[in-house]
């Protein structure tokens, strides 16, 4: 861990960031090269910081942007920044020592997972990196190497493939997430062989070992193109699943009554399972662990629909649901005009009527639904 000072318009100010050149080395290292990333433990400074920095204090990540690149070891820098105010701030100064010495015992790399780190290499945005300072702090994802907008826009596409592959090496990366559209880094991240994600499959792939990840885009297809992994996700152990058709009359039942009960009815249980319309629609089929799983998603999307519902049954092969509505003719043949009258008794309430009780009951039409499983 370098100790150091960072120098900026960006007044109180705690950093961290791992050391190479993207570009030519102008402050330090040697061109085009990377100094070994760190990633589990930036992520965990960056915590630290965040724990002992003084009061006005912020903190934040920078881009890779200078040597050295030959340490011989994981490193990164560790600053107080961002003028001599700060630097002679003593309680800064504890702040990043602090940070550095919580460091004790914290491995350099993130858990390895399905013969990969869960470690993603960055690029876009400017020389502080808010989007990957949101990933490191709300998923379970490490940031190694990053690299601003326009890494790749200058020189020969060759030598900068080059160059871009060094930071996936430095540190076993094998993903990484482009900020806007970048389209010439994309495209050289995908001729390496590295696969592009963005921050929504970071977050949706939290905690869920990546073997599971792999084997449920494999059947189901990618969780960026709307596969919604199950809460069961996190803890299966291995890659056997069944794949299974949702019943899909019942879950677009299910869905027409409340439709954050429904989603939740089948993922709950499910691994996974495929979504449309932006993730709010249930698709046609799931991944379960266990050979009961399917008619437990049925149940319970059943039990979504006696939420709102009269009378909810499960038969051997269908959900029957009955419920009672309001006929207005009914109503009408009894002497009953429109108005206050109609809505009591479309609320289930009794109305006097020329001297007569009219119960709910005589005024509605009991309606069955089949829903078949």
């Amino acid at each position: 861990m370098f100790a150091s000072k960072h120098a900026g318009e960006t007044g109180r100010l705690l950093t961290a960031h791992h050391t190479g050149n993207f570009g030519p080395a102008e402050y330090g290292g040697a061109d085009g090269e990377f100094a070994r990333a760190c990633p589990a433990a930036h992520d965990r400074v960056l915590s630290a910081l965040d724990a002992h920095a003084p009061p006005d204090y912020d903190v934040g990540m920078e881009c890779t942007h200078h040597g050295p690149t030959e340490v011989g070891v994981p490193s990164m820098f560790v600053e107080v920044g961002s003028d001599r105010p700060q630097w002679d701030d003593p309680d800064a100064a504890r702040a990043v020592a602090e940070a550095i010495l919580d460091l004790r015992g914290v491995a350099p790399d993130a858990p390895a997972d399905d013969g990969t780190n869960r470690h993603v290499v960055g690029f876009g945005g400017g020389h502080y990196a808010p989007r990957f300072e949101r990933i490191v702090r709300e998923t379970d994802w490490a940031v190694g190497h990053l690299g601003p907008t326009g890494v790749s826009r200058d020189g020969d596409p060759a030598e900068n493939r080059v160059v871009l592959r060094r930071a996936f090496e430095a540190r076993a990366a094998t993903r990484a997430v482009v900020a806007g559209e970048n389209p010439e880094v994309r495209e050289a991240v995908a001729s390496m062989g590295y696969r592009v994600v963005g921050e929504d499959w970071l977050r949706a792939t939290t905690g869920v070992p990546l073997s599971v990840v792999e084997a449920v885009e494999d059947r189901l297809g990618p969780v960026a193109d709307g596969v919604a992994l199950g809460d069961r996700a996190a803890a299966l152990d291995a890659r056997e699943f069944d794949v299974v058709d949702l019943p899909a009359e019942l879950a677009d039942a299910a869905q027409g009554v409340d439709t954050d009960a429904a989603r939740a009815a089948v993922t709950d249980v499910a691994v996974a399972v495929e979504t449309s319309e932006g993730g709010t629609r249930l698709g046609a089929r799931a991944a379960v662990a266990n050979p009961g799983d399917r008619r437990q998603i049925v149940e319970s999307l059943a039990d979504v629909l006696a939420e709102h519902r009269q009378a909810v049954a499960i038969e051997d092969d269908a959900v029957v649901v009955t419920e009672w509505t309001f006929d207005p003719e009914k109503a009408q043949t009894l002497g009953i005009s429109e108005g206050p009258a109609f809505g009591k008794l479309s609320a289930g309430q009794s109305v006097e009527v020329n001297g007569r009780t009219i119960d709910p009951e005589v005024v509605h039409t009991e309606q069955v639904h089949r829903y078949p499983y």
